[in-house]
C-alpha cells in the first residue's frame, strides 16, 4: 500500500527554518522529520513512499539521491571509481521512493491528484510532512476497511489552529478548516487511509485544496470517517514545537519512535 507524504507547503509559521529548507527537512535530532514519519510507516511494513514536492523540493531530492553515500560506510580508491564499495550500515534498505514535482504553488488537493498515476491499488495512505505519532497503522487500516467509506482521518487532541472535526460516532458530520473558536472537537492529525475514489473529488488545478472543499463534500456525503487516537501526537508547526521535539529525541523520550 503506497504512503503519500505531503511535502510541498511553505511552512510559513516556521519561517526561522523554512526560509532555508522545506519543513519536512527540518531535523529532529540528526534526521529530518520526514525520515521519522517514514520510519513509523516502515515499522508496519509500508515502505512504498510517494513524495509530492513543491517549495524547495530539490533539497528532498538531493537527500534521497545521496542517501546511500551519506548513510553508509564507503570504501573507494581514488582514480579507480570501479572499486567503489558501499557497506550496508542503515536499516532503510528496500524503501521505494517516488519523488514527484507537483508545482511550487499547488495546494494539497492538486498535489494529491497529480500523483494519482503512481497509485496502483484501490487503497492508499496519506499524511502531512510535519506530524509524528505512535499510531498503530495496522489498526488504522483495519478500521478503514471495516467501515467501507472513502476516507479515514486520525482524530487527535484539541487545538485552535487546525481543522476541527464534528463527529457523530465515528462518522465526521462536518469539517471546518481552522475555526475561529477553540471548540471541543477532535482535529485532523493526518495519518489518513483513502480509497482511490477520493480522486473523483479532486482536480489537478493548483488551487484545488484538500480540506476546503473536498473534505467538506465528503463529510456531507457521509464518506468521511475518523478513528480517534489517544496516544502521542505532535506537529512541527512552530520553532517552539521544533525545540520540544528535539529535546524529547535527545533525552530518549520520543514517544513516536515505534521502530
Amino acid at each position: 500500500m503506497e504512503v503519500i507524504i505531503l511535502c510541498g507547503g511553505l511552512g510559513t509559521r516556521l519561517r526561522e527554518e523554512t526560509e532555508f529548507r522545506p519543513k519536512p527537512m527540518v531535523n529532529i535530532g540528526p534526521r529530518p522529520i520526514l525520515w521519522h514519519i517514514m520510519k513509523i510507516y516502515a515499522h508496519y511494513g509500508h515502505t512504498e513512499f510517494i513524495l509530492p514536492l513543491g517549495y524547495k523540493g530539490e533539497m528532498i531530492r538531493e537527500y534521497f539521491v545521496n542517501y546511500e553515500w551519506m548513510n553508509n560506510d564507503v570504501t573507494l580508491e581514488l582514480g579507480k571509481p570501479e572499486t567503489l564499495c558501499l557497506h550496508q550500515c542503515h536499516d532503510e534498505a528496500g524503501w521505494r521512493i517516488t519523488l514527484a514535482d507537483t508545482g511550487p504553488d499547488t495546494l494539497k488537493g492538486g498535489r494529491l491528484k497529480r500523483v494519482e498515476k503512481y497509485i496502483k491499488g484501490d487503497t492508499f495512505m496519506l499524511t502531512y510532512g510535519d506530524g509524528v505519532a505512535d499510531i498503530d497503522i495496522d489498526a488504522l487500516v483495519a478500521f478503514h476497511k471495516a467501515h467501507g467509506k472513502i476516507v479515514t482521518l486520525t482524530g487527535v487532541g484539541l487545538a485552535q489552529r487546525f481543522g476541527e472535526l464534528k463527529v457523530d460516532g465515528n462518522r465526521v458530520s462536518s469539517f471546518q478548516e481552522k475555526p475561529d473558536h477553540a471548540g471541543d472537537s477532535l482535529i485532523n492529525g493526518g495519518y489518513m487511509v483513502l480509497d482511490r475514489s477520493i480522486f473523483d473529488y479532486l482536480t489537478s488545478d493548483k488551487d484545488c485544496d484538500l480540506e476546503y472543499g473536498p473534505f467538506e463534500r465528503l463529510a456531507q456525503d457521509g464518506e468521511l470517517m475518523v478513528r480517534r487516537h489517544d496516544g502521542y501526537w505532535a506537529c512541527m508547526d512552530t520553532l517552539r514545537d521544533t525545540e520540544l521535539l528535539n529535546r524529547l529525541w535527545n533525552e530518549d523520550r520520543a514517544e513516536w519512535k515505534v521502530w
